[in-house]
């Protein structure tokens, strides 16, 4: 009995610091309220940070249970171009705050065209998202 409270507990606690530290870099990286100055709608933060605490309760339900939902491939493929959109404000937002373009674009000598690895990388993440949903057996 004890043993099991004590797997209670550590589990609990892992979930809380894995929890904390992405809402830590979600606002370190101010993804909503961009997400509502690029949108227009800054009255209507509470339903962007409302949406993302309902994608992570939902999802980690769904891994935890198992939960498998047999949906149309039409639905599948919207629901990995809105993962993509997260992945991708995620990955934006990162890249900005970090002020990885410049320095990559200088120690690779292409200061003039930035835009080349800016399309290179966009492209690498697409063949990568691509190869990751078609090809059977990777997720």
């Amino acid at each position: 009995m004890g043993r099991i409270v004590l797997l209670i507990l550590i589990g609990l606690s892992e979930g809380l610091v894995v929890g904390t530290a992405i809402v830590a870099f979600l606002i370190l990286l101010d993804i909503v309220p961009r997400l509502a100055e690029l949108t227009g709608t800054q009255n209507k933060c509470r339903w962007f940070e409302y949406s993302i605490i309902l994608g992570a309760v939902f999802g980690a339900l769904g891994d935890f249970l198992d939960i498998q939902v047999n949906s149309p491939r039409i639905m599948v493929i919207f629901i990995g171009i809105f993962m993509g959109m997260f992945v991708g404000l995620l990955a934006a937002a990162l890249t900005e705050v970090l002020n990885v373009l410049p320095i990559i674009s200088k120690r690779l000598g292409l200061q003039k065209k930035i835009s080349v690895l800016l399309t290179a990388i966009i492209l690498g993440k697409i063949l990568g998202s691509l190869i990751y949903w078609l090809v059977p057996g990777l997720w």
